[in-house]
């Protein structure tokens, strides 16, 4: 299996490039590979797709940032499979294109299907431990009721294109290659309606609130999204609708913070535990687990307890728990606790402080 290039190489460009240069370099690799400008050459088509999947990383700003720390790995492992047909390239980089051929629209195998929606889903960690259902609401465009999201009249129909004949697209020349565009009279739908419906206005849309049930998978981890087909927003008069991309986000935890699948947490013991060892009791995410601490134990040890962490999401090994003990000395003793420390510290040689006076016996004397 051949490794993908750097994305910044396919581009010609460096790390440290602007959002605006990266699409410049990328408007000149698309002029220079576009499928209509190349017709039947294969090589040409794959550097195509390989310069507009760079561009789709790059110009998206947690795509890139994902990119710079942990590669094409990192794009997998957020559910990025790479170049996304040309149907997503031309619909989503349609001003690049504009650009391109003289202010032409992009084309478009479904043209005027609906726009994808975004909806910011705020979890407990505890949830993203053992997954969970959410009922989320929001507001979006469906069909109009009246119409059936045709956009016309009662009892009338959309017709046929006259420019287009029907087909959405009409064949446009530019220079010495010609390329398929969106019709400018029906938008691509290949329809015209003469008698809009008086309900939605030919729009063929309405608003409505909706409330949808959404499964979330144990081991999810901030910022991955649920992507929920066909509850976006209406298409264009009867075309598809388009996506709900539910986008998570973990709430900080009172005791724990998370590093990948495992978990840390700081856990405070006596000096007198740390010097003699102890068995004690440990918070865990769902419960509570026990935690031998050995004799001699320095301040910012740290233990693992193997398997409390989070599941993985893709089905790996569960992660663990690392807690780190801080060792916290007493600030008020009891006489007989000063004593036995003083004696302690005679015994191991140490200097320590000399007991001090009540303020009465200074004058005592």
């Amino acid at each position: 299996m051949t490794s993908k290039r750097d994305y910044y190489e396919i581009l010609g460009v460096d790390r440290n490039t602007a959002k605006a240069e990266i699409k410049k370099a990328y408007r000149k690799a698309a002029v220079k590979y576009h499928p209509d400008k190349n017709p039947d050459d294969k090589e040409a088509e794959e550097k195509f797709k390989e310069a507009s999947e760079a561009f789709q990383v790059l110009h998206d700003d947690e795509k890139r940032r994902l990119y710079d720390q942990f590669g094409h790995a990192g794009l997998k492992g957020a559910g990025f499979s790479g170049f996304s047909g040309f149907e997503d390239i031309f619909s989503n980089f349609g001003d690049i294109f504009s650009d391109i051929f003289g202010g032409f629209g992009a084309r478009s195998r479904h043209p005027g299907t609906g726009a994808s929606l975004r909806y910011d889903l705020p979890i407990e960690l505890e949830e993203a431990a053992t997954g969970a259902e959410k009922i989320i609401e929001f507001t979006k465009s469906v069909a109009c009721a009246e119409c059936g999201g045709s956009g016309a009249r009662s009892g009338t129909y959309p017709e046929t294109c006259s420019v287009c004949h029907g087909h959405g697209q009409v064949a446009k020349r530019h220079g010495f290659f010609s390329i398929s565009v969106t019709c400018h009279r029906c938008g691509g739908s290949g329809k015209v309606i003469t008698h809009p419906c008086p309900q939605c206005r030919g729009e063929g849309k309405a608003q409505e609130s909706k409330s949808l049930k959404v499964k979330i998978p144990a081991g999810i981890e901030s910022g991955q999204q649920l992507r929920l087909s066909g509850e976006g927003e209406a298409g264009e008069r009867g075309a598809p609708p388009g996506d709900l991309y539910v986008v998570i986000h973990i709430k900080p935890h009172r005791i724990f913070e998370r590093s990948d699948n495992d978990l840390l947490c700081q856990l405070p013991i006596s000096f007198t535990q740390a010097a003699l060892g102890a068995e004690i009791e440990v918070p865990t995410l769902l419960g509570k687990a026990s935690l031998t601490i050995k004799k001699g134990t320095q301040t910012h040890a740290l233990f693992k307890i193997q398997g409390e962490g989070l599941p993985s999401l893709r089905g790996g090994r569960q992660g663990d728990l690392i807690v780190q003990v801080i060792v916290q000395v007493p600030k008020k003793f009891s006489r007989k606790q000063e004593t036995l420390l003083r004696e302690f510290a005679e015994l191991s040689g140490e200097k320590v402080s000399e007991k001090s006076e009540g303020f009465f016996q200074r004058f005592i004397r």
